[in-house]
């Protein structure tokens, strides 16, 4: 590797690691926690067998993961203009993500949901517990602890899949590695280089992702 590529490297990780923080992450953010309510509300309407809701429910899942996320990104930045809707490339982002990666954990907690035997609903009923408070002290955090390993993943796919968003103009840490490549033409070093700041992140994530699962195992979730 020359002593070029070597100083191009090095100007750039700042760049891309600002980036990273300043883009990347709230994206990842922002759109894993939409993704999370739609997820769980989703989820919750058709554990209730809600009528005509949990039909709605089934329809939005079945279309958005039916599609690929790349064409419901186009779909909404470049598309809806033509009905007079214009977003911000950044709003797009996150709800496209939020609506994309809900559809997955509305199934990923409905499963969770029915796991759960359904005489603690009932035993809740007994005690004179209404239907939204025995969800959220009894249903929902055994739903959870189950779900956790499945969520942690979900959450680190969506920061890989933030890298979409550049094709919208959203100039996350992918994007600045394509604008400094358009620079110097070091195709091979900076998106390698882009790879490593993604790996050593999801990394991370992935250790958290195991001391948590080792911590709910310790309450009788997750083992």
């Amino acid at each position: 590797m020359s002593e070029r590529v070597l100083q191009i490297l090095a100007d750039a990780l700042p760049q891309l690691l600002e980036k990273f923080v300043t883009m990347t992450l709230p994206l990842t953010a922002l759109s894993f926690t939409l993704a999370m309510v739609i997820g769980v509300v989703t989820a919750m309407v058709q554990y209730a067998r809600v009528p005509v809701l949990r039909q709605i429910a089934r329809v939005y899942i079945w279309i958005i993961r039916c599609t690929p996320l790349l064409v419901q990104l186009y779909l909404v930045f470049y598309g809806l203009p033509s009905l007079g809707i214009l977003l911000d490339a950044f709003p797009t982002a996150v709800i496209v993500f939020g609506i994309n990666e809900g559809a997955y954990l509305a199934e990923t907690m409905r499963g969770c949901l029915e796991a759960v035997p359904r005489g603690q609903l009932e035993a809740g009923y007994c005690v004179g517990m209404t239907y939204l408070p025995i969800m959220g002290h009894v249903i929902l955090p055994q739903a959870f602890r189950t779900a956790f390993p499945s969520l942690a993943n979900s959450l680190i796919s969506m920061v890989k899949e933030t890298s979409l968003a550049s094709v919208i103009t959203v100039t996350e840490m992918f994007r600045q590695a394509i604008v400094i490549n358009g620079r110097v033409y070091e195709s091979l070093a900076l998106y390698t280089e882009v790879a490593l700041i993604y790996l050593v992140f999801c990394s991370a994530l992935t250790l958290l992702q195991r001391w948590g699962e080792k911590k709910l195992g310790a309450y009788g979730g997750v083992r």
